[in-house]
């Protein structure tokens, strides 16, 4: 899967062509050489997470996807989906896409860098989430579990939270029903 997209940079708020594509070894070298040192540097929530586990189960299995945003051939965001699994919190008997992971290149992290390089990438791969639940025929629906430093963007982006999970170390969940149209 290769689409075209813009980001808007952080210097001057222009937009420029990135893209977004299916998850690849390039974009865990960046992850691995580029963001993870940065991430341990800054102490981040994602700073273990292991993407090249994440590429390895969307691989060997239909259900999981992995996408990355690209600009200039640098991974600029990334994210990992599961399709079939998960039901809505809010109407159990739906489907929904899952989000496993979503993680912006620290440079893109307003608590990180000021300006952030590019910036609404978060927002751009949670509104591709949405795209793709719609073309799994889940009309929208999304749900996810927040790292605690990320419950504010989920606010701000108006997805329901639903107090914290037990099952999943008590991380907060969150979810978009169906009505709800993705910020743009």
């Amino acid at each position: 899967m290769q689409q075209l997209i813009q980001l808007i940079r952080g210097q001057d708020n222009r937009l420029v062509e990135a893209l977004l594509v299916d998850l690849a070894q390039t974009h865990l070298d960046d992850f691995d050489t580029l963001w993870r040192p940065l991430l341990r540097q800054f102490e981040t929530e994602d700073k273990f997470w292991d993407w090249v586990v994440k590429k390895r189960i969307s691989i060997s299995s239909d259900n999981f996807e992995s996408y990355a945003i690209e600009y200039e051939g640098v991974a600029q965001g990334l994210i990992a989906l599961e399709t079939q699994w998960h039901r809505s919190w809010i109407v159990p008997e739906q489907q929904l896409v899952y989000v496993e992971a979503l993680a912006s290149a620290p440079w893109n992290r307003v608590m990180i860098q000021q300006p952030p390089m590019f910036k609404g990438v978060g927002t751009l791969l949670l509104n591709f989430a949405r795209r793709r639940s719609q073309q799994l025929g889940y009309s929208g629906r999304l749900g996810l579990h927040s790292l605690p430093g990320a419950r504010r963007f989920y606010d701000m982006k108006n997805m329901m939270e639903y107090g914290p999970d037990p099952d999943r170390d008590n991380l907060v969940y969150f979810e978009y029903s169906q009505l709800r149209e993705p910020d743009r």
